[in-house]
């Protein structure tokens, strides 16, 4: 009998920590445009937690200078977000690669691709080793939103963050409300792209403003032989206290290959990866005033390509009279 129930008890270890990881399988909602679009704002404009004001003196956060020069830390950075007129994918192959190898990694999610994706984000939230940081409602560009609109981008994110938050914990009373992350605190501007009163506003609402130093993605990076050319130049470009860019909407093409080659090569040079808000307890954060790509004004040209404030909205033909 005793053996019996220590089966018994074995298999339903087994069967949960199975369906646990099937969650982490691709599903068909998990591709591009597979949910309708929701322009609609979140149930609630405005977070509960509220973040203590910030020095917005600090600017924009590029990389960390460790206080040792012999650690050689790294954090992986992916950008999971939407415009207003679209809905994008969940990458389920960088999550799940991510997860299988126990990776910390940070998560700047947009607050309507939270919403699209409402059940992968939970099931993120209950997975220790991530961190999700605020990427804007609909990737609005903070260099031309108003002030009202902007803070609506930054709030409705943060609110719907807490919504998806609470519906975790309703739906798991045995999971420890301390283990899931309160608020996201760090920011990441759509395009890389800000103006000096668009840095005071993030900062009075409490957010950190994080870019990178390294933009991995370059192209498609489907084929290996790619993949693997594109890892060797990441590799190259990252320096102790580098924060590396990809995304993981499905845009572009091939970013978990590219992923697995990157994580390789750098593993090879004896990097450890830590979240961005780990990297920053780490050292000294190097920052500037202006966000952009690989070069200052590299991203300019965005401003006029992707609508009205960058959101993918266009403006109404006039009739003719």
């Amino acid at each position: 009998m005793k053996k019996l129930h220590v089966l018994l008890a074995l298999t339903i270890i087994f069967c949960t920590t199975q369906a646990f990881a099937n969650n982490w399988e691709i599903r068909s909602i998990d591709l591009k445009r597979a949910i309708p679009n929701d322009t609609t704002p979140p149930e609630r404009l405005e977070p509960v937690t509220k973040l203590a004001v910030l020095n917005s003196n600090e600017g924009i956060i590029r990389r960390v200078k460790l206080y040792d020069p012999e650690l050689k830390l790294a954090a992986l950075t992916f950008d999971m977000c939407e415009l207003e007129t679209i809905t994008t994918g969940c990458d389920m192959k960088i999550l799940a690669f991510l997860r299988e190898n126990n990776i910390p990694a940070t998560l700047f999610m947009g607050g309507k691709w939270m919403r699209t994706h409402s059940q992968r984000v939970k099931e993120i939230m209950a997975s220790e080793i991530f961190e999700i940081a605020n990427h804007n409602w609909s990737h609005g560009n903070c260099a031309l939103l108003s002030e009202q609109n902007l803070k609506n981008q930054i709030l409705w994110t943060q609110a719907q963050f807490e919504i998806l938050r609470e519906e975790l914990l309703r739906e798991n009373p045995d999971l420890n409300p301390d283990s899931v992350q309160r608020i996201p605190e760090l920011f990441r501007l759509p395009y890389g792209r800000n103006s000096e009163k668009s840095l005071r506003i993030i900062a009075d609402l409490g957010l950190r403003i994080i870019q990178w130093d390294v933009a991995a993605e370059n192209g498609d990076n489907s084929k290996i032989s790619r993949a693997k050319k594109s890892a060797k130049l990441v590799a190259s470009m990252t320096r102790p206290g580098s924060i590396l860019l990809f995304h993981a909407n499905l845009v572009p093409k091939g970013s978990d290959v590219l992923l697995r080659e990157v994580v390789r090569e750098l593993e090879a040079r004896n990097y450890a990866f830590v979240t961005v808000s780990e990297l920053l307890e780490s050292g000294i954060p190097e920052t500037t005033r202006n966000g952009y790509f690989t070069n200052p004004g590299d991203n300019l040209a965005l401003d006029k390509k992707f609508g009205i404030d960058g959101t993918g909205r266009r403006a109404k033909p006039k009739r003719k009279k």
